[in-house]
């Protein structure tokens, strides 16, 4: 698994790579470098991350409607706890979803025993080459640690990203480029100053022309001593007449450093991600209110479509027609979101109880405690009713008598 993740990177054998893997900027994109940017490395694993965190449930739906975990079908174990021998379900989907938001395609090779989805094991994006077949079906071919594989639709789960083509979706890192090489090559001009000390450059006068020997001497000196962020402030010894001139540096050269800021808000862009999210706050209230309304677009925007793909893949591509007659269901369980926050989570829960749509023992089995008597029956709040109905009082203030 190791060996596939670190050959998600496609290079030619000769080293070169192709035109449409370099952006305007001039540097290549693939995922290795896309990832080596703090604010697309930070993009990724937040969703994929967010995502590959929440419980991928299986449910069963009765003739009645009533809808219950199906703990007992062969994909809940293989959705919620393990997909095959080496991954748990979080490194799987995490590595489905990052996936995704690189690629615009996550694929899995689908192992089945007696019919049933028994396993899962995913293919890493780069190697796959997908086309449509003669007789309507997709072919799906790579080659892994020297062997071939062919597969088609019916072994094969394939998860698309933004785009909705069948033949895959489309990739962030091609039509992203741009975005990513700028930002690369701003790093690289960053780096450079900070290698560089963040001094300018000057001028040594010199009163007599220098020999070679002296003038590699001057150079040599001068690296090894002055060079370098570690070295900066360090005194300059002049001697025989010599003059240092200090060279100034604009105004938008001094200022490159702040085109990063804007750099991590492209990206954000991209990602659909609030850039607060990845650590840059800049231009952003830090008020809670204004806060909390964009993390609730972040779950409604960015999350909820997410979710969604992955749940109707799922359903088409795993599920049989017995299952689904059987009413059989996959979705992602959102309250997996409030785990972190008690205020939320207490705050839910009472609107369940308080309104008859949730058990004791529902919200009990959720808090991982064990069901008490009694807590199987939905129950509502009574409010507004005539006190002459309260229990223990009677029309005339005295006791209530039983009415036959």
């Amino acid at each position: 698994m190791a060996d596939t993740i670190r050959r998600l990177t496609v290079r030619e054998p000769n080293g070169w790579y192709p035109d449409s893997m370099r952006g305007d900027a001039g540097e290549i994109v693939t995922d290795d470098t896309a990832m080596s940017l703090s604010a697309v490395w930070a993009c990724v694993n937040l969703l994929a991350g967010t995502i590959a965190s929440l419980p991928l449930m299986v449910y069963r739906t009765d003739a009645q409607g009533r809808r219950t975990v199906a703990r007992n079908h062969a994909l809940y174990r293989v959705l919620h706890d393990s997909p095959n021998y080496d991954q748990t379900a979080v490194d799987f989907w995490e590595f489905a979803n990052a996936s995704i938001e690189l690629w615009g395609n996550a694929y899995a090779r689908v192992e089945r025993s007696v019919g049933q989805v028994s396993g899962l094991h995913p293919v890493a994006p780069a190697l796959v080459s997908v086309r449509r077949l003669g007789n309507g079906d997709l072919e799906y071919r790579w080659t892994e640690d020297g062997k071939v594989y062919v597969e088609t639709d019916d072994t094969m789960l394939h998860i698309r990203g933004f785009g909705g083509n069948p033949l895959g979706g489309m990739s962030t890192l091609h039509f992203g480029r741009n975005a990513f090489s700028l930002a690369r090559a701003i790093d690289r001009s960053a780096g450079g100053m900070f290698k560089n000390g963040l001094r300018p450059s000057g001028v040594l006068t010199f009163e007599k022309w220098l020999s070679p020997e002296q003038r590699a001497l001057s150079k040599t000196e001068l690296t090894e001593q002055f060079l370098g962020a570690s070295n900066a402030g360090r005194p300059l010894i002049l001697e025989g007449g010599t003059k240092w001139e200090q060279l100034t540096i604009s105004p938008e050269d001094a200022q490159m450093l702040e085109s990063r800021g804007f750099s991590v808000e492209e990206i954000c862009r991209i990602f659909g991600v609030p850039p607060f999210m990845v650590g840059h706050t800049q231009k952003v209230t830090s008020f809670g209110s204004g806060l909390e309304q964009q993390v609730l677009g972040f779950q409604k925007f960015t999350l909820r479509r997410r979710l969604k793909r992955i749940e109707q893949a799922l359903e088409k591509q795993l599920l049989r027609p017995e299952d689904r007659a059987a009413g059989i269901t996959i979705e992602f369980n959102l309250e997996g979101l409030l785990r972190g926050d008690s205020a939320a989570r207490a705050s839910f829960y009472q609107s369940g109880l308080a309104n008859g749509w949730m058990t004791i023992n529902e919200v009990r089995a959720l808090e991982n405690m064990p069901p008490v008597a009694g807590g199987d029956v939905p129950r509502m709040q009574m409010q507004n009713v005539p006190i002459t109905e309260t229990t223990g009082i009677g029309h005339n203030g005295g006791p209530a008598l039983d009415e036959e």
